[in-house]
């Protein structure tokens, strides 16, 4: 594994180790780009204060280590600044509004909610309804078009226990924009490991219907989840089962 785009740290309160820690872990593993993508913070119209992601007084402590540690390993892994965050329109512009001043090389989408987070399911948990379903991807095809997100994390993450003709159905139109826009999809390592419902199965087998590339990302909430090599051959088996083409870099962020 050459690149990991998907990388937390403990600012978000659910990933543990120190930013150096990752980083030794990834070169480590012979990684030659590492990019961190901690949960972003949103600004919130009302007094909510989020327990799974970065408050927004933590970003300068972020971008501060980072750009530090980016200079101090420029000789043995190229270090990128990012943020793994959901598309929700009404909040877009104030998360804007606060990222603007900081070095902020990339996004990915995780889409965990259909809108703030204190009013909406979370979208692991199993759900029946097309509706919630059909927003899911509506939001997440919408917000790939605005050119903000460079892939999408766990895309298949939401948890549709309903009529499978219906998740085909819905998850198909997303898997043809991918490939129509040359997006992989991802292949979550943290959701490999954990069996969790992602990777799905279903939504594997409409990914190698429809052609997609797809890009293996760790997910890291732990450093040493950097060098797990069994797990990281777990996810290149699973590409292989599916006869998905792994993509090592993301365009725009090679070494």
């Amino acid at each position: 594994m050459l690149a990991n785009y998907h990388t937390h740290t403990k600012r978000c309160f659910h990933a543990e180790g120190s930013d150096r820690e990752y980083i030794e872990n990834a070169i480590e593993s012979g990684m030659k780009v590492l990019g961190f993508s901690d949960h972003c913070p949103w600004i919130f119209h009302d007094d909510y204060v989020s327990g799974i992601r970065m408050p927004a007084s933590f970003a300068d402590d972020y971008f501060k280590s980072l750009t530090a540690l980016k200079k101090e390993y420029a000789d043995d892994i190229t270090i990128y600044i990012g943020f793994e965050s959901e598309y929700i329109p009404e909040l877009i512009e104030a998360q804007d509004k606060f990222l603007a001043d900081y070095p902020l090389d990339y996004m990915i989408m995780g889409q965990h909610y259909i809108a703030p987070e204190n009013k909406s399911p979370y979208m692991s948990r199993p759900i029946r309804d097309e509706n919630i379903l059909e927003k899911y991807i509506d939001l997440v095809i919408e917000g790939m078009n605005t050119g903000r997100y460079k892939y999408i994390a766990h895309p298949d993450l939401c948890h549709f226990i309903g009529d499978k003709e219906i998740y085909i159905k819905h998850y198909t139109r997303l898997c043809e924009y991918l490939k129509s826009k040359d997006i992989p999809i991802e292949i979550n390592m943290l959701g490999l490991a954990r069996n969790r419902h992602y990777p799905s199965a279903e939504f594997m087998e409409i990914a190698q219907k429809v052609g997609n590339k797809a890009i293996i990302g760790c997910d890291a909430h732990y450093p040493d989840m950097l060098s797990d090599d069994y797990s990281i051959k777990k996810c290149r088996k699973l590409a292989e089962k599916y006869s998905l083409e792994l993509v090592d870099y993301i365009s725009g962020l090679e070494p």
